[in-house]
């Protein structure tokens, strides 16, 4: 017994000092400025603040040491050179640059930032920075009665973020996510705030276990880290477009994905052998349903050994792979960090010669149990491990592979914490950090040494990368998906609002294992959660052993056909989603967007979660509950319609739409426009068309950007892409469109006009020119075709 032994006079259990006792940062001393860095000597430490531009500044201060400006490997930008005027009085230092003012209270040490406009973005009171003995490190802000709170990733729950307390630590949970499951796979400490209409953000740049509160006050929030430094950045906004703008400025934007990672993609835990896949892709030709991916979960590894095949389940994987590709379908093979312990497996043999394995500081390898067993775990923080890591998949590569799925890689391990000992230590490069520092980071970092492997290995093929852990910044690398869902109506319902808070921390390719992954899924519930999917930036199948099947036939001919219909609708809807993609890709805007987005000044879009837009003008309004065919949509400010029936609904308003399962309610924003394709069994089939669908207003302008390119390699990135500028001016009787278009990429296909709310005797002039259409009398269409 402890007790009974010297442990009972410990010095620390007759200590009667508050080790959690929070620490003021205590007055400022003294003020300096070193050319663009300004530091404030406190009580208990050095504040520095540099921005990093006009609209964004960062504010650094570390109670525990010397206070750096290095960042995490979350931000990619280079502070740029800012012009900032600096004035100093006995209450206040002020900074002021073109786009924002701080103000530094001196006493006691506080901070308030303001935008060009005078707003009040982030101020404190009684509290500001503190800290703990124990070096966990706190920053308090006040919080407006109007302030609503968006973004920090992946989180179960409702839209609005407002009175929630969350936790950033990435974490496998196959228990069933409900929305007090917390944390989950993806950290991202980032958040927008939307007050009366404006946006601003806050990204805390700190790896370690983070927290955000929302919770234990009305009238303040805290975010806190349980080590490390108070490091965050300020982004002025004032539009929620220009928050993510700033944010993916500082942490970057995804590549534009290959088209074939936009398609259907079909899962399951497993497809188990060579021929399962052969009948698998069989039935979804002989059944003309759409398909460009299928998936090969961990069964198809020799022993659960990454980078192998079993040549018993699949004998000949690369004829497989390239009978697929024949058919416009690649493979995606799923890759998880551990690695098996077996002295007579290269990679093993490999990690442990090239020590490339994560150790303890005694020197000893950190072994955990995964699917193969008793594993080993690359250090990824180390810049030589992630080259040899990356390097590793030649063996896809030479197979045909053009897509990774990284899974486990939170990292998950088979223990009582779920993950790696945290006293394990990393190389980060030449430093020494513990594994609770980087921990966030390492799903993170895995996927910056798979996608860098797998782009330099393709030959100029752009890859698809699939993660289920990250931080902030795996946009740069990674699709994400939500993890282990269930075939619940309410997880349906939940997968909404996480991929909107995904897309706005950054996050745009992003979505939910449709049908549910484990449980039991059933006709309806696929039905209209395929419906939803085809509307989302990532659109797999997926699920689990042991339940039943949910291939799109599996639940009977009526169930089938309504599945089929909105598959195919999806690669209707590619040539309007890859057009959001390049957009993404240019500014960091989601294509799955909260109303909220859209529209921050109206107050009834603030917490509305079971509707999304897709891009600025496209509705989404799903049905989400068992044996409904009605449901209330609210429309916000114009005029929308009904893209099935063309009839006009008034915005500001709530209307009860009727949606049997056939129907998926969808809406158009009068006065926009969408490009549609060909339907088509993948996307290797050449588009013979685009179709330009305009819906009409009585007046105004309005304005459409189409975007194409090749699909499959990274000649966008210098100049070989087509976009066109549709410019749309409206009268009672006519439209006027004109076209401008940049870059050298020729698309193949032939480009017409279909104009709703038109009449037969609408006048259309293209370029000036009039044109003479086909009038659709049944669906009240107007068809141009353009020279």
């Amino acid at each position: 017994m402890l007790e009974d032994t010297s442990f009972a006079i410990l010095p620390e259990q007759n200590d009667e000092t508050n080790e959690g006792r929070l620490i003021d940062i205590g007055n400022m001393l003294a003020f300096s400025r070193e050319k663009h860095v300004f530091s404030f000597s406190c009580d208990t430490g050095v504040v520095k603040i540099r921005f990093y531009r006009e609209d964004i500044v960062r504010i650094v201060f570390h109670p525990f040491q010397e206070t750096s400006l290095k960042t995490s490997v979350a931000v990619i930008k280079q502070p740029e050179k800012v012009e900032v005027a600096a004035r100093e009085t006995d209450e206040a230092v002020t900074l002021t640059s073109a786009k924002l003012t701080v103000v530094l209270q001196k006493r006691p040490f506080r901070v308030f930032v303001y935008d060009d406009a005078g707003r009040l973005l982030v101020a404190e009171g009684k509290k500001g920075m503190a800290f703990t003995h124990q070096g966990h490190v706190y920053c308090y802000k006040r919080m407006d009665e109007a302030d609503h709170f968006y973004g920090f990733g992946e989180k179960t729950g409702f839209l609005d973020k407002r009175g929630e307390k969350m936790t950033m630590w990435n974490t496998d949970v196959y228990a069933p996510h409900n929305p007090e499951t917390d944390p989950l796979y993806q950290s991202h400490p980032y958040f927008m705030t939307v007050r009366n209409g404006q946006a601003h953000g806050l990204f805390f740049d700190n790896t370690h276990k983070t927290t955000f509160d929302f919770q234990t006050a009305d009238d303040e929030y805290c975010f806190s880290a349980e080590g490390g430094a108070i490091d965050y950045y300020i982004l002025a906004g004032p539009a929620p477009k220009d928050v993510l703008e700033q944010y993916t400025d500082l942490t970057g934007r995804m590549p534009i994905p290959p088209k074939w990672a936009l398609g259907y993609h079909q899962s399951r835990y497993s497809y188990e052998t060579e021929q399962e896949v052969k009948e698998l892709v069989r039935t979804f030709i002989e059944k003309d349903i759409p398909l460009d991916a299928v998936y090969l979960d961990i069964h198809y590894m020799d022993g659960y050994r990454v980078f192998t095949f079993d040549r018993n389940r699949f004998p000949n994987p690369k004829q497989l792979i390239q009978d697929l590709k024949k058919e416009g379908i690649r493979v995606v093979t799923i890759v998880d960090p551990g690695v098996k312990v077996d002295p007579e497996y290269r990679i093993y043999q490999e990690g442990v010669r090239r020590d490339c394995f994560c150790k303890y500081i005694e020197g000893d390898i950190f072994f955990g149990e995964v699917w193969p067993g008793k594993s080993a775990f690359p250090d990824f923080m180390n810049k030589k491990v992630r080259r040899w890591w990356g390097e590793n998949h030649q063996f896809y590569a030479d197979l045909g592979i053009e897509g990774i799925w990284n899974d486990m890689n939170e990292p998950s391990v088979f223990n009582e914490t779920k993950t790696m000992d945290v006293t394990v230590m990393h190389d980060y490069d030449g430093e020494w950090k513990t594994h609770r520092e980087l921990h966030n980071v390492y799903g993170l970092m895995m996927g910056e040494a798979t996608y860098k492997g797998m782009r330099k290995l393709l030959n100029g093929k752009r890859p698809f990368l699939l993660t289920r852990a990250g931080f902030s910044g795996i946009q740069r690398y990674a699709a994400v998906w939500t993890g282990d869902n269930r075939s619940f109506w309410e997880h349906l319902q939940m997968s909404l609002p996480m991929c909107m808070n995904l897309g706005l921390s950054g996050v745009a390719f992003c979505g939910p294992d449709v049908g549910g992954f484990a449980h039991h899924t059933n006709g309806e519930l696929l039905t209209r959660w395929t419906q939803v999917g085809a509307f989302m930036p990532y659109f797999r199948n997926h699920c689990a052993i042991g339940f039943r099947r949910q291939e799109p036939w599996a639940f009977g001919e009526t169930y089938e056909r309504i599945i089929k219909k909105y598959i195919q609708m999806r690669y209707e809807w590619l040539p309007h989603l890859y057009t959001l993609f390049a957009e993404a890709h240019e500014t960091g805007v989601p294509i799955m967007r909260p109303l909220v987005f859209e529209y921050p000044d109206d107050e009834n879009t603030y917490n509305l979660y079971d509707e999304f837009l897709v891009g600025a003008n496209v509705l989404i309004a799903p049905i989400m509950t068992p044996s409904t065919t009605h449901r209330v949509v609210y429309l916000p400010k114009g005029k929308w319609v009904d893209y099935w029936t063309n009839d006009v609904f008034e915005g500001g308003n709530y209307h009860l739409i009727h949606a049997d399962l056939d129907t998926l309610p969808i809406f158009v924003k009068q006065g926009s426009a969408i490009a549609f394709g060909d339907v088509k069994r993948s996307t290797d089939m050449r588009d013979e068309r685009r179709v330009i669908h305009v819906y009409k207003a009585d007046e105004g302008k309005a304005a459409y950007t189409l975007y194409d390119d090749d699909g499959q390699t990274f000649a966008y990135e210098k100049g070989h892409y087509f976009r066109m500028y549709i410019d749309m001016e409206y009268g009672e009787h006519f439209i006027y469109i004109a076209m401008k278009t940049e870059g050298t990429y020729e698309p193949s296909w032939k480009l017409s006009f279909a104009v709703h709310g038109a009449t037969e005797q609408t006048k259309v002039m293209v370029n000036g020119k009039e044109q003479y259409g086909t009038w659709d009398n049944e669906r009240c269409i107007l068809w141009i075709k353009s020279e």
